[in-house]
């Protein structure tokens, strides 16, 4: 039985067996991250995609492309017998093959080697007309979207998603938490009830998921320590680059823990991320041009009135008591090189369930965890109100229905202690840390207002 790596940079856990069943369809050997000069004259048979292809003087050139990467295979007319050659010349683009050659080191090849064709076959001829070429408009490419993802770029951008969720998964089991799978449809909101998606439930209302943040206050009493990766919906009208309609949820939430705790639970989680895809993905990040910067620890903190201040000094006006705004915050973020939390921010500014602080009590124990350079918010958090009376008296100043969250308040009535926590949107982080243009390039197949297909 062959082994295969599909590329997670040199992810061992990338690794897995090809079943007797694919060997027996389709007789691959290869990944193309797999070949290597030192494998020079071994035959190898690979499928793939024909992502690029020319010819030259009897000679068509095929640029082979995988999950992993890409080869160029190189087809001899005086080499080949007819069929085979013909087979080559009438292939066309996203056309899914089989090739069979020996392994050439040749500079000239994109990669320094390429594969000498002895065996070429078409699985599924794809149409003779492409329809994205390098002109493509980004509204068209997302349209197309499920064309788009076969894209180099747009495929290493998913596996390196999937890295920062692994990396996560990883940081949280070695720091001792459980994770803990919430409910998505949900009876009361979490953080406004303007952003819900109601929908009917059996002759009543039920609402998508915001956050699951008051079941893992629920879940903590138990297991102490949780953490979920679950989907999350917020229905707002915002047309940014930053926001989306559905995204992926990373929280955790710590029993016995202050607001200082958890920051340290977020930024040692950020530093481990990060550290992760510096290690594991270095071709994807080299396919996007991008380089990684490794935050230092520990994180910076500046107070919410210091970022007002900042924020002044760029040209904002902002009154005391109201949110950053997504302008203001990436002003005051263009100042940092590190991510840095902004700490301290007004009861008004904040939901229900954020504590007070005991020294100032027009401000929460709580903050968002910013990244530089203009990306703006990372994760939001802090400590939970863990007192019945205050936790009512907020509710009903929200004017929310005390009724709605009878369970949630029953939790203080049963010994539950002071405790803190925090979300962070997987894509917001995935923009930051790939420079990318667009919060939808982060998602598979984005949702905003004014997309739901394909």
């Amino acid at each position: 039985m062959a082994c295969g790596i599909l590329i997670l940079g040199n992810n061992q856990m990338g690794e897995y067996s090809l079943t007797d069943k694919v060997l027996k369809m389709y007789g691959k050997t290869h990944y193309v991250s797999e070949l290597a000069p030192s494998m020079e004259g071994k035959v190898v048979t690979l499928t793939g995609w024909v992502h690029r292809k020319r010819e030259h003087g009897g000679v068509i050139f095929i640029i082979v492309r995988d999950p992993s990467g890409v080869i160029q295979a190189a087809g001899h007319r005086e080499k080949l017998s007819a069929a085979i050659f013909d087979e080559m010349q009438k292939v066309t683009l996203e056309s899914s093959i089989l090739v069979t050659g020996s392994i050439a080191v040749d500079k000239r090849a994109p990669s320094g080697i390429e594969l000498k064709v002895t065996h070429f076959e078409v699985v599924n001829l794809a149409d003779s007309e492409w329809p994205l070429d390098k002109d493509a408009g980004e509204s068209f490419l997302f349209d197309k979207r499920h064309l788009y993802l076969r894209s180099p770029s747009q495929t290493s951008i998913m596996q390196i998603k999937a890295g920062i969720s692994r990396a996560a998964h990883q940081f949280f089991d070695g720091e001792g938490f459980t994770e803990i799978f919430p409910p998505i449809m949900v009876g009361a909101s979490v953080e406004g009830g303007a952003t819900l998606f109601p929908f009917k439930y059996f002759g009543g209302t039920a609402y998508l998921s915001q956050s699951a943040q008051l079941y893992e206050e629920a879940a903590i009493c138990g297991l102490e320590k949780v953490y979920l990766l679950s989907p999350s919906f917020r229905s707002e009208k915002h047309r940014t680059r930053r926001h989306l309609t559905e995204y992926w949820h990373l929280e955790a939430e710590i029993l016995f823990g202050d607001h200082d705790d958890i920051m340290g639970v977020q930024e040692r989680l950020v530093h481990a991320m990060v550290m992760y895809v510096t290690k594991y993905y270095q071709r994807q990040l080299d396919i996007l041009a991008v380089k990684v910067r490794v935050p230092k620890l520990p994180f910076k903190r500046i107070t919410y009135d210091s970022a007002l201040e900042i924020a002044e000094q760029q040209g904002f006006k902002i009154t005391w008591g109201e949110d950053l705004g997504t302008e203001a915050e990436r002003a005051v973020s263009k100042q940092f090189k590190d991510p840095f939390f902004i700490t301290g921010y007004p009861t008004e500014a904040r939901s229900f369930y954020h504590m007070p602080d005991p020294d100032r009590q027009e401000v929460t124990l709580s903050s968002d965890l910013i990244a530089p350079k203009g990306y703006g918010e990372l994760t939001s958090g802090g400590q939970r109100i863990h007192d019945l009376d205050l936790l009512l008296k907020r509710i009903k100043k929200e004017k929310l229905d005390p009724t709605a969250y009878n369970w949630y308040l029953e939790l203080r009535k049963f010994g539950l202690p002071p405790h803190s926590g925090f979300g962070m949107g997987l894509e917001r982080f995935l923009v930051w840390l790939l420079e990318l243009k667009h919060i939808r390039e982060a998602c598979l197949f984005p949702r905003t207002p004014s997309r739901i297909h394909p």
